[in-house]
């Protein structure tokens, strides 16, 4: 047979053992190279950039149509978020 609690669990002693059980907000921050929010000290799976150098050559797998597109999309958000900071 399974086991049976002895005693009745209140209602009070339920909700404090499930306190910890609640979503925490990812902590995001901002690439440095595209702008994109990424989670800190990992590599921007966006650009490929990691504390200011190439780590991964992001458009290596892209296909030319996608390698295109993407440059694009990259070279326009290192634009807008260069004329932020200024």
């Amino acid at each position: 047979m399974g086991g049976v609690p002895k005693r009745h669990k209140t209602k009070s002693k339920v909700g404090m053992r499930r306190s910890h059980l609640k979503l925490e907000k990812k902590n995001l921050v901002v690439c440095s190279h595209c702008g994109n929010l990424i989670l800190p000290h990992r590599v921007c799976p966006y650009c490929g950039y990691y504390r200011g150098r190439m780590v991964i050559d992001v458009f290596a797998k892209l296909t030319k149509k996608e390698r295109k597109l993407k440059e694009k999309e990259l070279k326009e958000s290192s634009k807008s978020s260069r004329q932020e900071q200024s």
